[in-house]
């Protein structure tokens, strides 16, 4: 049985609806066996950038410090249920641990690929991969990053131009949203890293809006449900899975969170 850890982190969203996340997190869960789940105990403050760059820094700091130590006694993949996407990032640590030779598939509309200098809104979320990568504010950044050159960004199609740069400056895989349609599409650009182990993360604003409503920003032209969970079968047939991420769940209403559920369940089969 899958291991799940519960984030229900805000502090990294740009939105005014960042709250929501919380209910989002905690409407998955309650739809998990609750004798595999574990949920961190996330501030509620809001928190201060402290000189970073970073908005609400101090929070997430602090957020990471108490997911690490939740996930250190633990040598099974896990899969972290959130809250914002930068919650990921230091459960891809926990994996790359484990796995020295790992790569990452970031599944996201947005690429995640801003640096503290870059970001137009100081937003944790915009920064999650580049902080994969290593780079970034100190205690947020992973200290041993993973190499551009295993990593692979998939379905992203909102870059901001800082963004558009680092992709071609840093290496980084990508595979567009349409060509999900072919679901070998996603195993190929995998294969091309040399890992052998793979950690997947999936921000619910990779999928098109029309499968997915209750996000903090939708993007058109994304992936469908049924693309996303034959890719990421295809990908599980071929390496194993070190751990996983779902993430940016923000349902506006309790009603509106039952729509989506049968879809993200549908992807947490997929990962479990």
């Amino acid at each position: 049985m899958a291991r799940f850890v519960i984030v229900p982190q805000w502090q990294g969203s740009p939105s005014s609806r960042a709250m929501q996340l919380i209910d989002g997190a905690q409407a998955i869960a309650g739809d998990l066996p609750r004798s595999s789940c574990t949920t961190v105990e996330i501030p509620l403050e809001a928190g201060e950038a402290v000189e970073t760059g970073v908005h609400r820094f101090s929070a997430l700091r602090r957020s990471r410090e108490l997911l690490e130590l939740e996930l250190a006694p633990i040598a099974e993949p896990v899969m972290l249920i959130g809250g914002d996407c930068g919650a990921a990032v230091g459960a891809v640590g926990h994996a790359a641990a484990r796995h020295p030779q790992l790569a990452v598939i970031w599944l996201d509309a947005h690429p995640d690929l801003h640096t503290p200098d870059s970001s137009p809104s100081g937003a944790f979320s915009g920064m999650a991969l580049r902080a994969v990568l290593g780079d970034g504010a100190e205690g947020l950044a992973l200290r041993t990053g993973i190499p551009a050159s295993r990593v692979v960004l998939a379905g992203a199609r909102a870059y901001d131009p800082p963004e558009e740069e680092a992709v071609t400056a840093l290496g980084v895989h990508t595979v567009d949203a349409a060509a999900l349609t072919d679901a070998d599409a996603l195993a190929a650009a995998v294969a091309g890293t040399g890992a052998d182990a793979v950690f997947i993360h999936v921000d619910l604003d990779v999928l098109d809006p029309a499968a997915m409503g209750g996000v903090t920003a939708s993007v058109p032209f994304g992936v469908s449900l049924p693309d996303l969970i034959a890719s990421i079968g295809r990908v599980r047939e071929r390496w194993p899975l070190a751990g996983s991420s779902i993430t940016g769940f923000a349902p506006p209403s309790p009603a509106a969170a039952v729509d989506d559920l049968g879809a993200i369940l549908r992807i947490v089969g997929a990962l479990a």
